[in-house]
């Protein structure tokens, strides 16, 4: 496919995606099919010659779209909504035409800055506290910082790897030696509720250590005083707790826990505090509803998914650290072939040490996009 065809090829498909959605409404939401459908109507190999445009254009309709679940249709109400934008399928465009492996600053500085101009912007219109910031109101960098991972799922480990490195830092710094650190690894705890989503309990099993479950009370939400009985039940038994996990907005029932309370709780005790919000945190846009929120300004880390509920396309999950250092220092591993750039680190900043995968799409374009043309009066 040379430019030519291209141009045409493009203007085809994005004919093809607006009469898809003026007609979305429709069709039937979701898919009829059987499992294992599209393998009986796939050839076994892979074509050995250059197939047409057409063809592959046909095939989409007839064997692709009939198994598809049409979550952008006004009548899916399976999940919580992951909603799109043209705005933002214009932005990963420009996206795919970069395609650049943004890990560090100096692949495309750009893609960098870009990032954290728009994750500092999209702080401060969800009212977010400024320790979260970059960049402070005097323009001096700030402890901490946004970056976009690809889920809240992600969010959630990469969060937790920051607190076991905060916990072990410390107990380092009272004399620890080697040896006790490496046997107080398989004694942190982390505490989630009943209705704290399943990333949790993965985030968990990947890093490696415990898991405490508290139940919720008759609101669906965890309490201080639950949370302080599990702590010190753990530390009495000679577990070391290190994280929590607060949700607002939860999965099951959209419950809010007691965010104030459980604050108090983890600074008393010396404890990360995650709030997950990756549904309802778009509603913090709407400053009449910030009150629901009142204690997140006292985390150590806040997500939640543009692409849920604010007209980004996945995947677009934004997580904010009060500071950075401890994330920076656990995923940091330097090589010959990752270069840094010396001198002022406000905006040179290594994304590849705030996430788990070394490359990072530009994901930062599409939510450009979505403020700069759906900004402040259309999203709230």
């Amino acid at each position: 496919m040379d430019v030519s065809e291209f141009r045409k090829r493009g203007k085809e498909m994005i004919d093809f995606i607006a009469d898809y959605y003026e007609s979305l409404d429709n069709v039937s939401p979701v898919s009829q099919v059987q499992p294992g459908y599209l393998y009986k109507l796939m050839p076994r190999e892979a074509p050995e010659t250059p197939e047409s445009f057409e063809d592959i254009r046909k095939d989409i309709e007839t064997k692709i779209m009939p198994g598809m679940t049409h979550w952008q249709s006004g009548r899916f109400f399976g999940w919580y909504p992951s909603n799109s934008s043209f705005p933002a399928m214009l932005g990963d465009m420009v996206s795919s035409m970069f395609n650049i492996v943004g890990f560090n600053w100096i692949c495309s500085p750009a893609a960098t800055e870009l990032e954290t101009v728009v994750m500092d912007w999209l702080g401060k219109l969800i009212g977010l506290d400024e320790r979260f910031m970059a960049i402070k109101d005097d323009g001096t960098e700030g402890k901490g910082g946004g970056v976009i991972q690809g889920s809240a799922s992600e969010a959630h480990i990469v969060a937790m790897i920051a607190a076991r490195e905060r916990v072990l830092e410390r107990l380092q710094a009272l004399g620890k030696s080697d040896e006790d650190i490496d046997a107080i690894r398989s004694k942190l705890v982390a505490y989630f509720s009943d209705q704290t989503h399943s990333a949790g309990q993965k985030a968990t099993n990947i890093i490696g250590c415990k898991a405490r479950t508290i139940q919720s009370d008759k609101q669906f939400r965890l309490t201080k005083g639950a949370l302080m009985t599990a702590v010190e039940e753990d530390r009495r038994s000679g577990l070391v707790p290190f994280f929590v996990c607060a949700t607002f907005g939860t999965t099951n029932t959209a419950a809010i826990d007691d965010i104030p309370g459980i604050a108090g709780a983890t600074e008393s005790e010396d404890l990360w505090l995650h709030i997950d919000a990756a549904y309802a945190g778009a509603a913090l846009v709407c400053p009449e509803f910030r009150p629901l929120a009142h204690g997140i300004e006292r985390a150590d880390s806040f997500n939640f998914n543009p692409h849920k509920w604010m007209l980004t396309n996945f995947d677009c999950s934004a997580l904010w650290v009060a500071d950075s250092s401890h994330l920076v220092k656990a995923l940091s591993i330097e090589r010959e072939y990752l270069p840094r750039v010396k001198g002022s680190t406000s905006f040179a900043k290594d994304y590849r040490n705030w996430q788990l995968p070394l490359g990072r799409r530009f994901r930062a374009l599409k939510l450009w996009f979505v403020m700069r043309i759906c900004y402040d009066s259309k999203l709230d």
